[in-house]
């Protein structure tokens, strides 16, 4: 997706732009909330790979995920504030209209937000966000530049798809069945995670046809299996899955074939943005391969807001 215009000038000596609107508009793109839509539903089809009905602690573990998500937002462009003054100046960082130290607190308030309400989901669900926090930290404050840091991102997102699971679980000693149930659908979300991350890495440069022809190979792999149905031989939940699992591989092909044909900045942006919104088809594929195709069609339904809000703010 391309850039949005640069800002005004911001005021004398770096300060947090004083007009209200400024102020919300920056703070939706340091915590890019177009992306936001896509974090709940690895809580839903979680809980849905594990056999359970979405609840109370399904709603506590999606809570938590999204705090951890916008936590590592806030983390990622405080750790890559010094390069973003030269590739994105336009950021709220580098621009002044947010304080690095706003968005450092900001991190750790919501890593703070995120355990609790992990921990108000079980002894289990604590475990499990403890992991994805170390995940989001070491990611950005490490990881992110090294070859781990695709695998990182990858393992975040199944994380957060297991902590679904184990929150869903009815008592402790039937989170670890949960979590292996689980465990098929979190490695499919962590495939097509890896892919987006390796795409994402030459989001600023260009230049790379390999990676958007690895990340098409995966979208196939990963959709074929997402098409195949878990519990359920046949019926509303096998249809719907093949049905998501097409619209989750036509989300992401598009966008990742422009991007081979042609790998300028530009469309490697839009193809980053494509991947991270095909999260949504392709978790209400999982849900619905799992037999919960009245969780999935709902997640579904998201995909059209989260293209509408990706045109105002980018998911990158």
């Amino acid at each position: 997706m391309a850039r949005p215009a640069l800002p005004r000038r911001p005021p004398a000596g770096g300060g947090v732009n004083p007009r209200p609107g400024g102020r919300r508009r920056a703070w939706a793109e340091l915590l890019r909330v177009s992306a936001l839509l896509t974090v709940p539903g690895d809580a839903l089809a979680g809980a849905a790979a594990a056999g359970h009905a979405p609840g109370r602690r399904t709603a506590l573990a999606a809570g938590a995920s999204v705090c951890l998500y916008e936590a590592g937002m806030a983390l990622n462009d405080w750790a890559d504030r010094g390069t973003d003054a030269v590739e994105r100046p336009e950021r709220p960082l580098p621009s002044g209209r947010i304080a690095p130290g706003a968005a450092l607190a900001a991190a750790g308030g919501l890593t703070a937000a995120g355990l609790g309400l992990a921990a108000a989901a079980g002894r289990p669900a604590l475990t499990a966000a403890g992991a994805l926090a170390g995940v989001v930290w070491a990611y950005d404050l490490r990881l992110k530049n090294t070859p781990a840091g695709p695998f990182a991102m990858a393992a975040a997102r199944a994380l957060d798809l297991l902590l679904g699971a184990v929150a869903a679980a009815p008592a402790p000693p039937d989170a670890r069945r949960a979590a292996r149930r689980a465990l098929p659908s979190a490695a499919l979300l962590g495939t097509h995670t890896l892919a987006v991350t390796a795409v994402s890495r030459r989001e600023e440069r260009g230049g790379s046809t390999l990676r958007p022809l690895a990340a098409l190979a995966a979208t196939a792999a990963v959709g074929r299996a997402a098409a195949g149905p878990l519990t359920v031989p046949r019926g509303a939940g096998a249809s719907a899955a093949a049905a998501l699992a097409a619209l989750y591989g036509a989300t992401a092909a598009r966008p990742y074939t422009h991007a081979a044909l042609n790998p300028s900045p530009q469309l490697t942006r839009r193809a980053v943005g494509g991947g991270i919104r095909a999260l949504i088809p392709l978790q209400a594929a999982l849900a619905a391969r799992a037999g919960a195709p009245g969780t999935a069609l709902p997640l579904a339904a998201l995909l059209p807001l989260a293209r509408r809000l990706s045109r105002k703010v980018s998911p990158t």
